[in-house]
């Protein structure tokens, strides 16, 4: 028998002794017979040369890999598996960071909207004007429980912003109750950091509404917040600002007269007051700043250090602001 090759199965590349593999089997001692045609020459070997061992080992021999070629190949494989995993790494993070933010907007946006659901019910209580025992239809205070703002420094500028926390008291009627809602943060605790409560109680029609206002103060000013439902945490703004019918800020400056109200002292330039009898806003605007998950979590692994390392996070904050006008307005209150 005849064992029969294409030219291509021996290749063209020349051996280090300067020849092809064709002339390499030919100088090892195979005889071969070949003719030329248009498709390349074809060479065939004798039957006693087919059981020859040095043909597999010229293959063997010149068909691998240097070890210095598998080297280089590794190295520069683990190079593109380094800088892919770094890529795949670094969109993870990127990933995860979007779906915090996310979490904490739609938190932000639900919160003020519940508040705004809140205010859109207030109604004068019609009760008498009294400081001490009148029913409170809408107050508003500053920080309590000696509580300093939060400054921090705006980007790019030598703007300092002032943090303030304001707690509020919102008074409804549905059908044959009154309803008592208020809001708050609790600036004294450390973990959670920041987190906002809300106030619910209800009274018959036969009771004067003045005691849910009470009820509200009480736990507040006791700091019992258990008995209120905890709405979210890393609240570092929440003021909200009252405005007439002509659209003015109320607020101990006010010009215009405003009946069955008491003003306050401000605090760092936030009005505090209390609205009895048939007064009651126009308008309230609400402004609520909410921390960044990723930065409120690391502010609270330091309780004792919060505020310095919050000072330079303002781009860390979201702020949402939302302007409510109020449908149960008196407008003899503002004559």
């Amino acid at each position: 028998m005849n064992m029969r090759f294409q030219i291509a199965d021996f290749g063209f590349r020349t051996d280090r002794k300067g020849g092809s593999r064709a002339r390499l089997a030919i100088r090892q001692g195979f005889p071969l017979i070949g003719n030329a045609s248009r498709t390349g020459l074809k060479f065939h070997f004798s039957a006693e040369n087919q059981k020859s061992s040095q043909f597999p080992a010229i293959i063997a021999k010149t068909a691998g890999f240097s070890l210095m070629e598998l080297l280089v190949v590794m190295s520069l494989l683990s190079l593109i598996v380094l800088a892919l995993m770094n890529v795949f790494g670094a969109t993870q993070t990127a990933f995860r960071a979007s779906l915090t933010q996310i979490d904490m907007q739609e938190g932000g946006r639900a919160t003020v909207e519940m508040i705004t659901a809140d205010l859109r019910t207030l109604t004068p209580s019609g009760g008498v004007s009294n400081v001490n025992y009148g029913p409170v239809n809408f107050a508003v205070g500053g920080n309590f429980n000696n509580y300093k703002p939060l400054l921090q420094s705006l980007p790019g500028t030598s703007v300092i912003r002032t943090n303030q926390l304001n707690w509020f008291f919102v008074l409804s009627r549905e059908n044959t109750k009154w309803i008592g809602v208020g809001y708050a943060v609790d600036n004294t605790n450390t973990a959670p950091l920041y987190p906002l409560y809300r106030f619910y109680a209800e009274t018959n029609l036969q009771t004067s509404p003045r005691v849910l206002y009470d009820e509200f103060n009480q736990l507040m000013s006791a700091g019992q917040w258990t008995g209120l439902s905890h709405i979210m945490d890393g609240v570092v703004q929440l003021t909200v600002r009252a405005y007439d019918t002509n659209g003015a800020w109320l607020d101990s400056s006010h010009t215009n007269p405003v009946a069955n109200t008491l003003f306050l002292s401000p605090v760092d330039g936030e009005a505090q007051f209390y609205m009895f009898s048939n007064t009651v806003p126009a308008a309230v605007e609400l402004q609520l700043g909410v921390l960044e998950d990723r930065v409120l979590q690391r502010a609270e692994a330091r309780p004792a250090n919060v505020a310095p390392f919050l000072s330079d996070k303002s781009g860390n904050v979201h702020l949402f602001r939302q302007r409510v006008a109020i449908p149960n307005i008196d407008f003899t209150a503002y004559q």
